[in-house]
């Protein structure tokens, strides 16, 4: 007979993070994401020590997920902060569980900030608050703090199901909220 086929941990976090962005992070549990893995609970449990292990991997797959969202969006609009807030919200619109997850967590001692999450090694924010310097902002630090709420507003929003703009509409909103927000 010959021998059965060993699940990878590559698979395991596959399935969980499938799960995790079909139900949510909190619908993980052993049984399920054995099911959606096609295996017994073992080699779950033969890969990690516990589920929080395997949480950590979720999560780390979840930012890298969003990254790559990030660097995959359009960023064709001059004014600062439209670019960023229009990836973010569009995000909390598609992927409403991993939203949740990265950006609505208590964070944890393993899990970023908001802040590294949004800005990550790019540094996506300080060129923000560059490009809206060079334009003639003033208090740029105050500025980026105003456009955070509204942009983090909206995408709240959007995953309650409270906001279902079309991207033209989230654009020319925060067109306004940038013109509004810094004077310019």
């Amino acid at each position: 007979m010959p021998r059965k086929a060993t699940i990878t941990q590559k698979e395991i976090v596959g399935a969980a993070f499938k799960l995790t962005r079909k139900e949510g992070f909190e619908a993980i549990t052993s049984r399920k994401l054995a099911a959606a893995a096609g295996c017994s609970t073992q080699p779950i449990f033969r890969i990690y020590e516990g589920m929080a292990d395997l949480k950590k991997d979720v999560y780390e797959r979840a930012v890298v997920f969003y990254e790559e969202f990030y660097a995959e969006a359009d960023k064709s609009h001059d004014v600062p902060f439209v670019d960023l807030g229009l990836c973010y919200i569009n995000f909390a619109q598609k992927n409403p569980h991993l939203f949740r997850l990265l950006f609505l967590s208590e964070r944890s001692e393993d899990s970023k900030s908001m802040y590294d999450l949004v800005n990550s090694d790019e540094g996506h924010i300080a060129g923000e608050i560059a490009r809206a310097s060079a334009m003639g902002a003033s208090n740029v630090q105050h500025l980026f703090m105003q456009m955070w709420i509204f942009i983090h507003g909206a995408a709240c929003m959007a995953v309650s199901g409270d906001y279902d703009l079309a991207d033209e509409d989230t654009i020319s909103l925060l067109t306004a909220a940038y013109h509004s927000f810094s004077g310019v």
